[in-house]
């Protein structure tokens, strides 16, 4: 008799048990289409218990900065000893190049470790109202405590390190955390979840529920038990998740059709045009929402850095995301490889030149440059979310300022020049989160305050300023 390999299962997970019944969701691998996992999606029962664990937990258990600290820590050791397993789960289930899923991997450890460190230092600060006349004898400052219970919904593009940055500075703060991964994508979260019950962390201060955004995602945030929402993915569900929690704390990581902006002047035109085909098409296989998608070239080198850009586009390899070599995987489902597709072919249709790419196999798309775009075709005026840019030149400042700018989109923006009046003056003048001067709009360390304005969402990630959000301040004033 031949036998067959059990696939796997994981269920929700509530005061550190695991829950498997219901419904499940399969979860496939991206590149072959094989079965590599199933989820038991969570009802609004389910839910319910979930977010009621978190709340008793978040009552009933305290943790003390210094045991967050260490537990947050051991968090980031973990994934490290467990770094093939959490890469090859990635690679699987998200279809991103082996080498990209190790980067993510690196980036989740930093984002614990700097969670780790940033647990120790929460404080608030002194108020000088005794220099007012008539508070001579009084004495105030602030101090920063927990939101309570975090509601975080993580998508499926760069599910480890998105939720790290979710989870991480929320236990560092001493909250409680009810987590919705994608469905898509989920099963390398529940895994960290695992690790972190390792590392020491109690039962109930992570309970995770599994299911679809419309259902699973609904119920949690129309909990009103739930003091603090954090989400990344789309503005259309940003915007839902906003009308339905009314004035709890809510951070949006919304999308972006990230620019970036190449001058005439800039340094070293050969590395630029490799750098920007490097993070617009091998980031997530553009599928993140800080990928280079529109490139603005001055048009005094345009032709210059196009021909480099097309070069190295052509130049990277598309294929099997386990292969070392490879350099782009495949896209998260056939659905999106055929939104893309159908983007560039009715560019195209309009009057857009397809320099390279615009070809399909399978769920792989391969990298394409467009030129002779508009901003009323999709590929510049939504975001692509897709291994696409698109290439457009430029006379004059003003009038590249004013292009970059007129978008729905503010997340993260890129300028190369040497001169520093133009820097400063894109500081100044370009409405988003984040101005990179000297490299791409993808650049992120994760650190930095990241978040942007307009449709790109509200609020900051950054371990630090995630904590900030993650808490409230209260001022204390003694009469003495």
């Amino acid at each position: 008799m031949q036998m067959t390999n059990k696939v796997q299962e994981y269920g929700n997970t509530v005061d550190g048990v695991e829950i498997f019944k219901g419904e499940k969701i399969p979860v496939y691998n991206k590149y072959t289409n094989e079965l590599i996992g199933e989820v038991y999606k969570a009802d609004q029962g389910v839910v319910n218990d979930a977010v009621s664990n978190a709340v008793n937990t978040f009552t009933k258990v305290k943790l003390p900065p210094v045991d967050r600290s260490e537990i947050l820590l051991q968090t980031a050791k973990l994934l490290e000893e467990n770094r093939e397993e959490l890469v090859r789960t990635l690679v699987q289930e998200v279809g991103r190049a082996i080498n990209d899923c190790n980067t993510e991997v690196d980036r989740a450890i930093n984002t614990f470790t700097i969670s780790a460190e940033e647990a120790k230092r929460i404080s608030g600060h002194g108020v000088p109202i005794e220099g007012q006349k008539g508070n001579e004898n009084r004495f105030s400052f602030t101090v920063r405590t927990p939101v309570g219970v975090v509601g975080a919904i993580t998508p499926f593009n760069m599910p480890l390190n998105l939720s790290a940055h979710k989870i991480g500075p929320a236990i560092a703060a001493g909250n409680t955390v009810v987590l919705k991964p994608s469905e898509i994508a989920p099963i390398t979260v529940l895994k960290l979840v695992k690790i972190m019950k390792e590392a020491g962390l109690p039962d109930g201060y992570l309970n995770v529920v599994n299911g679809f955004g419309s259902e699973t995602g609904q119920y949690l945030i129309e909990d009103e038990r739930i003091n603090k929402f954090t989400f990344t993915g789309s503005a259309r569900v940003g915007k839902l998740i906003k009308n339905t929690t009314g004035i709890k704390k809510v951070s949006l990581e919304l999308g972006n059709n990230s620019p970036t902006i190449v001058h005439k002047d800039a340094a070293e035109i050969k590395n630029i045009a490799k750098l920007a085909a490097q993070r617009g098409f091998i980031t997530a296989n553009g599928q993140a929402c800080i990928a280079v998608q529109r490139l603005y070239v001055h048009k005094e080198i345009y032709d210059e850095f196009l021909s480099e850009f097309i070069q190295s586009a052509k130049s990277l390899k598309v294929g099997n995301p386990a292969d070392p070599q490879t350099d782009i995987g495949v896209m998260i489902s056939e659905k999106e490889v055929a939104r893309v597709d159908n983007w560039v072919r009715e560019a195209i249709k309009n009057g857009a030149k397809l320099e390279c790419g615009g070809k399909r196999e399978g769920t792989a798309y391969y990298p394409t440059v467009l030129t002779n775009v508009n901003q009323d075709m999709k590929v510049v005026c939504e975001e692509v979310f897709g291994p696409v840019v698109s290439v457009i030149p430029y006379e004059s400042i003003d009038a590249v300022l004013q292009e970059v700018n007129n978008s729905d989109y503010g997340l993260q923006a890129g300028i190369f020049t040497t001169n520093l009046n133009f820097a400063m003056r894109a500081v100044r003048e370009l409405e988003f989160g984040g101005i990179i001067i000297n490299d791409v709009s993808t650049f992120r360390t994760d650190a930095m305050p990241y978040g942007g304005i307009k449709n790109s969402g509200l609020g900051k990630e950054g371990p630090k300023y995630t904590i900030e959000e993650m808490t409230n301040e209260k001022v204390i004033v003694m009469n003495l």
